[in-house]
């Protein structure tokens, strides 16, 4: 007998969980070192970084704490970025990156989950960006933000 349920996936298990986001990432980085505005702000990046952004998006979207549990958390992802001064180009053109990443890879391209992943991917490139300013004040979050479907769940019209 199989079980019906009503339960909304999160955006980690709609994504396709760890290995679609490890597939984003590398991707992502790939473009992203060949890139003429942002290699510049990446050209110290460890090889293993695509992982950890992986596994940083994975907590993000509902997957396991791992992020928090192996490399420090969010206080720790916000050093990474502190005194590196991202301009407003250079967050647009990682947007524009991610997404051409995303088509690449093949991820879920209903609009349901495309709204709400590149919300995040504003929302998270804008935050990135304001923490890498000389001068921002440390941020008084010490947990990473969980983030969810928004406002089209999915099945909505």
């Amino acid at each position: 007998m199989t079980e019906v349920t009503d339960r909304i996936p999160t955006l980690y298990e709609r994504i396709g969980g760890a290995e679609a986001l490890e597939r984003l990432t590398e991707e992502f980085y790939r473009r992203v070192r060949k890139d003429e505005m942002l290699a510049p702000l990446f050209q110290y990046m460890e090889d293993d970084h695509p992982q950890h952004v992986a596994t940083f998006l994975a907590e993000v979207l509902g997957g396991p704490e791992a992020y928090t549990e192996h490399h420090g958390g969010y206080p720790h992802m916000v050093s990474r970025h502190r005194g590196r001064s991202i301009k407003p180009e250079q967050r647009a053109r990682w947007v524009e990156l991610m997404l051409e990443a995303m088509d690449v890879v093949g991820l879920p391209e209903d609009a349901e989950f495309r709204s709400a992943f590149v919300a995040y991917i504003e929302f998270g490139s804008r935050r990135a960006m304001a923490n890498s300013q000389r001068g921002a004040a440390p941020s008084s979050r010490t947990t990473i933000k969980k983030w969810g479907w928004g406002e089209a769940l999915p099945g909505e019209d």
